[in-house]
């Protein structure tokens, strides 16, 4: 769980970092004499492979993958030959193009020892890798990892930039009435020379001063904003500042889970709310919220069946709320284990064609919801299938 929270915590949208690796990944195939290499991160269900070199991969089950051992390991895990380990001689990189045999992986490991993924390097030949190559593989895995952590501190500085972009047309806005005020009463009294009447002139200044209050008021305002934002901020990360809006979300999970609903025959359909599918709102911990419930709903519904995915965003006077439903025709769940997942004590189960489970990825979500101040529901019938609801609050800009 500490794994899944710190890969969360980098908050990636695991399509958009091809470039960012793309040297090292190439790199590393050079450095170690191999055809292939992959830049890979691991969450409960599937390897998202983040840049490559000499393959053209996006994603696989995590079940499926070399890497999920690799992160297991304190240094590396090198296999000789594929094609003769049990665990992986019938897989179908094996079996088929690219025909892959060796295997050598060392872990992306965090500053905290967690580790979120795998560079690894393939090749379509058995090789033996000397020492040099292999502190040379290790300094390029901790380069990427180096990479990873300048993108979250860049994503934070831009949030605090924009926060600050904020407060300041805030405080432009608020003080141009009371401003404005005092400079039409002082021009009045101006214009009005000699002839002003002295019970006019008090009114007048009387006005300036609850103005000039104002402002004051105002000051104190910002000021205590800021020590409660600064205290709040101890111990917390800033929020990611990139933006989804309706559209570009459904985008992006149809791009990243709907080659998971193929492999296994599923459909999967995102709907949006078409009133509000332009609203932009943060896109924080979204990914990984959603995704994590689109690859449960695909791993407990059988071939043939249906994932639907329905985003909303409704904007009250109160709080703007981004709804997220995912429905499937799956399995369904029993009232025993619905409880067990609501009170984080639920274990894993296997899918309906036989994907292992690894029990976090439900708990991540609970997780991610709680620390978003949301809340979430699942409603299910055994044999027809299972509903998760999630209602986010939201800062809309």
């Amino acid at each position: 769980m500490e794994r899944l929270l710190s890969l969360a915590d980098f908050d990636l949208d695991y399509t958009d970092h091809q470039d960012t690796f793309k040297d090292l990944a190439k790199l590393a195939a050079k450095v170690t004499g191999t055809s292939i290499s992959l830049v890979n991160l691991i969450d409960s269900l599937t390897q998202w492979t983040i840049s490559n070199y000499g393959l053209d991969l996006d994603q696989m089950l995590r079940e499926d993958s070399v890497c999920q051992y690799t992160i297991m390991e304190t240094e590396h895990f090198e296999v000789a030959d594929l094609s003769t380990d049990d665990r992986f001689k019938d897989k179908f990189y094996v079996t088929g193009d690219p025909n892959v045999r060796y295997y050598y992986g060392v872990p992306l490991r965090t500053s905290a020892g967690l580790q979120i993924g795998a560079l690894c390097v393939l090749d379509t030949e058995r090789k033996s890798l000397d020492p040099e190559k292999i502190e040379l593989i290790k300094i390029i895995a901790d380069e990427i990892v180096g990479r990873l952590k300048t993108h979250k501190v860049l994503e934070n500085l831009r949030s605090k930039l924009n926060e600050a972009k904020q407060t300041q047309k805030k405080v432009a806005h608020d003080i141009r009435g009371p401003l404005g005020g005092i400079v039409g009463l002082a021009q009045i009294i101006k214009d009005q020379g000699e002839d002003n009447q002295m019970d006019e002139v008090l009114e007048f200044v009387n006005l300036i001063h609850k103005s000039g209050n104002s402002i004051l008021d105002l000051a104190e305002e910002i000021l205590e904003s800021h020590k409660e934002k600064k205290a709040a901020d101890t111990g917390k990360k800033a929020l990611d500042n990139n933006r989804f809006n309706l559209t570009l979300f459904k985008e992006k999970l149809m791009k990243l889970y709907e080659p998971q609903a193929k492999h296994k025959n599923v459909i999967l359909v995102i709907n949006t709310s078409i009133l509000t599918e332009n609203v932009a709102f943060s896109k924080n911990k979204l990914l990984q919220i959603t995704g994590n419930l689109i690859s449960n709903a695909i791993k407990f519904t059988p071939a043939g069946g249906t994932v639907t995915v329905d985003l909303k965003l409704v904007i009250t006077l109160e709080v703007p709320t981004l709804q997220i439903a995912v429905s499937d025709t799956g399995v369904g769940m029993k009232p025993e284990s619905i409880k067990a997942i609501m009170s984080g004590t639920a274990s894993s189960t296997g899918g309906t064609s036989g994907e292992q489970g690894f029990g976090f990825g439900l708990a991540l979500v609970r997780h991610l919801v709680d620390s978003l101040e949301g809340e979430m529901s699942i409603s299910s019938l055994v044999g027809k299938g299972t509903t998760f609801e999630i209602n986010l609050p939201q800062n809309i800009y």
